[in-house]
């Protein structure tokens, strides 16, 4: 049964009414600070181009000390950036970077005088020189009405040009850094999305979906049935617009394949008839929180939730696929790995009909590419990384569980049951951090043998 929606409906109505109060009252206070700034603008805007008028609106904001008007600044930076190009936006970046940097001889003379007198004042005075201004910057962005939003599209766009202009890596830093304290566990909510939720929540899903694509709002319903749920975490500063979600699915037994999960004439079985949950898509919804953590926070809240409105749980799994295996596949060296002969076929795309020592041998190169294949000391799949790091196991791996044209592709039809074992979790994610060991079934492991 479905969770009930009367009990949630009181409290989201009390925060919406409390948000739209707060709301009103920051709009009459920007409002009155556009008005102060209307009569000392310091610039004529139609005098620059876009770039300009957008940083000369960010050296008043840093430099600036009034509230009201502040906030009046800081929502013009957040329209103004929205109206950039992409070539309008890196020319931003740059700009960035260069005239909102530490200052070199501001640092060597803070870390001199801390030489000389290694006191707590010349050691804040470090702090500060350190600290490039951009970051007071973003953090007075970040006051307006929807500046948070706009910062995290920011540093989305700014992921996109990332690679071809490493200069602007301590921009990117610093927003990262702020978002770190910005997104912290402790300000996210967990709700359960259903069919009643906002129309707008609703949208996102079909929008942010990464992993297995809703097709339309049929497909939506059909994941939001009662033997399905759906959970998602909110921050205050991002409105209705999700952070993260995870579909699950509740079954009586480990699935091996995907379409029957997303099948949406499948058969449903009784409350009392489920024992195993299984996580079997989690979508990151903002490219610009890359690297900021919350699908494991998500998973354990979420299991902790089911486990308090379903008796009788007794396994924490999920489908997953491998969606770095054939990139890997197509560069490695395989002469210790699969005969000559074997080599350029198991490199070929992968059909819906494949030869069986070719299948056989995927399976052995899939299980030797989660374990032992590593970017640094961890797992180099993505996927992999982030189940392993929150303390599952691999647990099995089934051939042709995903014959979509992106799952061939990527994993070539390969998915994954990575097993969460509530009593072990602690250990597995200790072991895995602190000695690189992977926890990994014996069906897995015969695989290798």
């Amino acid at each position: 049964m479905l969770p009930n929606t009367s009990d949630q409906e009181a409290p989201v109505q009390a925060r919406e009414e409390s948000v739209t109060v707060f709301g009103r009252a920051l709009t009459s206070v920007i409002s009155a600070g556009r008005e102060i700034l209307a009569k000392r603008r310091p610039f004529t805007a139609d005098a620059k181009t876009r770039t300009d008028v957008l940083t000369a609106l960010c050296k008043e904001l840093q430099d600036h000390r009034g509230e009201a008007s502040g906030l009046a600044l800081a929502q013009e930076i957040t329209e103004a950036y929205r109206e950039l190009s992409p070539p309008e936006q890196l020319a931003f970046f740059q700009r960035l970077a260069e005239q909102f940097d530490t200052d070199r001889e501001a640092i060597l003379e803070a870390a001199e005088r801390y030489r000389e007198t290694s006191d707590l004042d010349h050691l804040l005075g470090i702090s500060r020189a350190v600290e490039a201004p951009r970051q007071k910057l973003f953090r007075r962005i970040n006051m307006a009405p929807d500046g948070t939003r706009t910062l995290v599209a920011l540093r989305g766009d700014l992921l996109k040009v990332l690679r071809d202009h490493p200069e602007l890596k301590a921009v990117d830093s610093d927003l990262k850094h702020l978002f770190v304290s910005w997104f912290n566990k402790g300000f996210l909510e967990l709700r359960s999305i259903d069919w009643s939720s906002p129309a707008n929540v609703l949208e996102k899903l079909i929008d942010y979906e990464a992993v297995h694509e809703i097709n339309g709002w049929d497909d939506l319903r059909g994941r939001l049935r009662e033997d399905r749920r759906c959970f998602a975490f909110f921050h205050p500063a991002m409105g209705n617009d999700p952070l993260v979600f995870v579909e699950v699915a509740l079954t009586d037994a480990i699935p091996g394949a995907i379409a029957p999960l997303l099948d949406p004439g499948r058969g449903t079985i009784a409350a009392a008839d489920v024992t195993t949950v299984v996580f079997y898509s989690i979508s990151n919804c903002h490219p610009g929180l890359a690297g900021i953590s919350f699908g494991n926070f998500l998973i354990k809240n979420v299991v902790e939730v089911l486990n308090q409105e379903l008796e009788g749980l007794k396994t924490f799994v999920t489908l997953s696929p491998v969606p770095g295996f054939r990139r890997w596949l197509k560069k490695a060296d395989l002469s210790d790995l699969v005969p000559e002969e074997l080599q350029d076929k198991v490199r070929a795309p992968v059909g819906r009909v494949v030869e069986g020592e070719v299948q056989a041998a995927l399976m052995r190169l899939c299980a030797h590419y989660l374990i032992n294949v590593k970017s640094g000391e961890l797992a180099r799949d993505p996927v992999a990384r982030f189940h392993l790091g929150n303390g599952a196991r691999l647990h099995k791996i089934h051939w042709g569980a995903d014959t979509t044209a992106n799952g061939r592709e990527q994993s070539a039809s390969i998915m994954v049951n990575y097993l969460y074992d509530l009593q072990k979790i602690e250990i597995n994610h200790e072991e895995y951090f602190d000695q690189g060991k992977i926890s990994v079934s014996r069906s897995v492991s015969k695989l290798l043998d």
